[in-house]
C-alpha cells in the first residue's frame, strides 16, 4: 500500500478489524520511511449495479453517493456515521441479493426511509423531502401522518 504523504510502498499494518458486519476490513497503516499513519478499507468486488433514475437514466450504483445523501439527512441528529455506515451496508447487501443488475431508485430510497424510520424521524423527513420531492405542506403533512401512524403501530405490537 503506498503512503498518502511521502508515496513509499512500505508499510505496515498496525490494526485490523472487521466494519459492516464482515463485509470490510479497516486498516490502520504506518509507513516505515515516513511514520505517517492513515486509514484502508478492504471490500469484496461485486459486479456493478445498474441505477434507474425515474427519468429512465441509467448510472452505476455508488455507496458513496448514498453515504452522502445519508450524512446530509442527518446532519444536527443523534445518528452516528457507524450507523450510516450499517444502513449503506444493508441497503448495499439487499441490493447485490436480490440479484437483478438494474435497481430503481424508488426500491433504494424506500429501503433507506425503512431504516431511517427507525432511527431518528427528523432524518427520515428530510430524506423523505429530497427522495418523495414534496412541493408543498400538504406532502410534508401526509408523511408525518404515516410515520405516525407506523409509530403506533409498533408500539401497540
Amino acid at each position: 500500500m503506498k503512503c498518502r504523504k511521502c508515496h513509499k510502498t512500505e508499510t505496515k499494518v498496525i490494526e485490523s478489524r472487521d466494519v459492516a458486519d464482515g463485509d470490510a476490513i479497516r486498516r490502520r497503516r504506518e509507513c516505515l520511511d515516513c511514520s505517517y499513519r492513515f486509514t484502508t478499507y478492504e471490500r469484496v468486488e461485486r459486479p456493478q449495479l445498474i441505477i434507474v433514475k425515474n427519468n429512465g437514466t441509467r448510472e452505476m450504483f455508488s455507496r458513496e453517493k448514498l453515504l452522502a445523501g445519508l450524512y446530509r439527512a442527518c446532519e444536527k441528529t443523534s445518528i452516528t456515521n457507524v450507523q450510516l455506515e450499517k444502513i449503506a451496508a444493508d441497503v448495499e447487501n439487499s441490493l447485490y441479493n436480490c440479484s437483478d443488475p438494474e435497481v430503481p431508485t424508488s426500491k433504494i430510497g424506500s429501503m433507506v426511509m425503512d431504516q431511517l424510520g427507525a432511527l431518528d424521524e427528523v432524518a427520515y423527513v428530510r430524506f423523505a423531502s429530497v427522495y418523495r420531492r414534496f412541493k408543498d405542506i400538504a406532502g410534508f403533512e401526509k408523511e408525518l401522518s404515516r410515520i405516525r401512524k407506523i409509530k403506533s403501530d409498533r408500539i401497540k405490537k
